[in-house]
């Protein structure tokens, strides 16, 4: 399947695994690149510029195929050494970078530069026009649905796509919501050139997370995440979990003026490892988007991704093409 995705990141189908902290390592980014799509290494996930460095050249050593670096721009007094990340990703040869959270312009120069073609994860259509007026060469529409930071407008998918695609002329990927081949039809009828999974490909067996998120991804259905930080205006959707009850707990509590010192305790990195590296599934809020009520499953990126491309193919042929035929 060729599409505008395709031929801009030279992969072989339009699918690409977004960037996730803590779950971004060599192991899935490299997993989803030799299975036709792009994988991408969570920067941030790494110490330091150095380590990213290593885990980009252990990436290399998996696959022969384009993968990609996640680097989220975040709202921080301290932030981190980003030219640095940046440096460690140009030597590595990398030639994909996913940007995420604020605008990623000032580092755009260093970027490009290095011919390195940029998609930034948007929200809304205002923010993707953005992204493109700044030199961005895609963009990932992210709807109400996805799991971590939908934004602060609450507009899904079916609205988002069609919207976005009106006003673009840069290729974009829909991301939120997406699990299967029905997933990756429908985006692309709504105007997208591809699909980015999150939540999906951490119920694989590629996934370096405990066996005990898996299956909690597994065991729920659409109506088990929440909503948190709203009224702080840094909305995450997250699974639901004793620790998620304690912050909507303090978030009522505080009747709107609560700060993030409040919840600190409860959503913070080191935390939040040990849920996915540990298992201890109440410790910390972690991102599930509500596609957890289509996942009921474990498979390979291999199987995952041939399966999705396999279903499209029949959707296509034989309820589309099919039905106009008949």
């Amino acid at each position: 399947m060729k599409t505008r995705i395709t031929e801009l990141f030279g992969i072989r189908h339009p699918i690409i695994q977004g960037g996730m902290h803590h779950v971004g390592y060599a192991e899935l980014a490299a997993a989803v690149s030799n299975a036709g799509g792009l994988g991408i290494i969570t920067g941030l996930t790494q110490p330091t510029p150095e380590d990213l460095s290593r885990e980009i050249a252990r990436c290399a050593e998996m696959t022969d195929r384009p993968f990609g670096v996640n680097l989220t721009f975040l709202p921080s007094f301290k932030a981190p050494p980003y030219p640095d990340y940046i440096q460690a990703i140009i030597d590595g040869g990398v030639k994909v970078v996913e940007t995420a959270g604020r605008s990623p312009e000032q580092y755009m120069p260093q970027l490009k530069a290095a011919s390195i073609k940029v998609i930034h994860k948007c929200t809304s259509v205002r923010h993707a026009l953005k992204a493109e007026k700044i030199g961005c060469d895609a963009v990932s529409v992210d709807g109400f649905e996805c799991g971590g930071h939908p934004g602060e407008d609450d507009i899904p998918n079916f609205i988002l796509l069609p919207r976005a695609a009106e006003e673009l002329t840069i290729p974009f990927v829909a991301s939120g919501g997406m699990a299967d081949g029905r997933s990756l039809v429908a985006a692309m009828a709504l105007g997208a050139d591809g699909m980015n999974m999150g939540t999906r490909f951490l119920a694989t067996t590629d996934a370096p997370i405990h066996d005990n998120v898996k299956q909690a991804i597994v065991d729920a259905d659409e109506l088990q995440t929440r909503l948190i930080m709203r009224n702080l205006r840094n909305t995450e959707r997250v699974m639901n979990n004793a620790a998620v009850e304690e912050i909507i707990r303090i978030e009522h509590a505080k009747a709107g003026s609560e700060t993030i010192d409040d919840i600190r305790h409860l959503v913070t990195g080191v935390k939040g490892r040990l849920v996915l590296q540990e298992g201890k599934m109440d410790e910390a809020a972690w991102s599930c988007g509500m596609v957890a009520g289509l996942i009921h499953d474990i498979p390979s990126c291999e199987e995952l991704i041939g399966r999705i491309m396999d279903e499209a193919d029949n959707i296509i042929r034989q309820r589309l093409l099919g039905s106009l035929e008949a």
